[in-house]
């Protein structure tokens, strides 16, 4: 397989489907646009459904529209339910949509805004989804995490939701932490019941999407000159979701990110997060309480390496 892998190398994706959250607009609808075009049934999951179905008419194949609030569990159990109802199998869950670098403000069920949409809106619905997808050989869960994840981050279990202080740039970082710890406990648990489903993260470098909006007024106006030196374009940024997604090599666990000078720019390729991503302890803690938060528990995983006679399973 070539060096600099694009969208020429994804794999004829006729017969599966996929669901990809805020494909409206930016790395969501490269995403979605690309494994429609390789034959994919896409859903794009957004917020707003005028813009999606927007964005689905400019795109060729079969593309559908859900609403999706990852602001609000109640949307995202609703959607969830809609989703069950309307597909048979789901093949690959692109947790994309994301909010950066917002002004202090909660979700509706009172959660942070950065940790409440990027990490639990997510973690949410992926629990509500696994279900379709543990029967699908070959499935993937793929979540979209940030450079960011690296900055001023942690998990901040004293203070999760920013009450006593809030920094735009830490809670962001505490929200992209959460989403690779959350990939690598998913893995590890569905490694351990010998399901063939998988969860990868990836990240996009620097692209120049809609997802900077908030930036702090001081730093907009450079970064718009800086732009053109130092992001690159959507379509680029969502490569490495897409190799996570779709290449035949790629394994549970694995991180995807630009292959360029600091993972800024580039090609997709394996990457490595944060020391402090790969804790163990942090990463079962921080499920507890995002189960705990959401009130959602994963489903029931039958174990095909070590199933019972009586046909036991177990939960995650």
């Amino acid at each position: 397989m070539s060096e600099k892998w694009t969208t020429a190398n994804i794999p004829d994706q006729r017969g599966r489907v996929a669901v990809v959250t805020g494909a409206n607009t930016g790395l969501g609808y490269e995403t979605a646009k690309a494994l429609a075009e390789r034959g994919a049934s896409v859903v794009l999951a957004v917020r707003d459904v005028d813009k999606g179905e927007q964005a689905a008419a400019r795109m060729t194949g079969d593309v559908t529209v859900q609403a999706l609030d990852l602001t609000s569990l109640d949307s995202v159990r609703t959607t969830a339910a809609a989703l069950r109802s309307r597909l048979g199998r789901l093949d690959l869950l692109i947790n994309n949509a994301g909010v950066m670098y917002t002004p202090k403000q909660t979700t509706r069920d009172g959660f942070e805004m950065q940790f409440g949409t990027n990490h639990l809106g997510h973690f949410a619905l992926t629990g509500l989804l696994l279900d379709l997808m543990l029967p699908v050989p070959g499935s993937r869960v793929v979540t979209v995490s940030s450079t960011g994840h690296r900055i001023r981050a942690a998990i901040h279990f004293d203070d999760l939701q920013w009450e006593r202080s809030y920094g735009r740039a830490a809670a962001y970082g505490q929200s992209k932490l959460a989403n690779l710890m959350f990939t690598y406990e998913l893995q590890r648990r569905l490694a351990m019941h010998g399901t063939t489903t998988a969860a990868v993260a990836a990240h996009p470098g620097l692209s120049s999407t809609e997802l900077a909006r908030n930036t702090p007024a001081a730093l907009r106006l450079p970064l718009t000159w800086l732009a053109p030196l130092i992001t690159q374009t959507p379509a680029m940024g969502a490569l490495p979701t897409l190799r996570a997604a779709t290449d035949p090599a790629a394994l549970g666990g694995q991180y995807y990110g630009p292959g360029g000078r600091n993972e800024i720019m580039g090609h997709p390729r394996l990457v490595t997060s944060s020391p402090q991503s790969y804790g163990l302890a942090v990463q079962q803690r921080l499920w507890a309480v995002s189960e705990d938060l959401t009130g959602v528990r994963f489903p029931v995983v039958q174990s095909q390496q070590n199933s019972s006679p009586s046909g036991s399973a177990i939960t995650m």
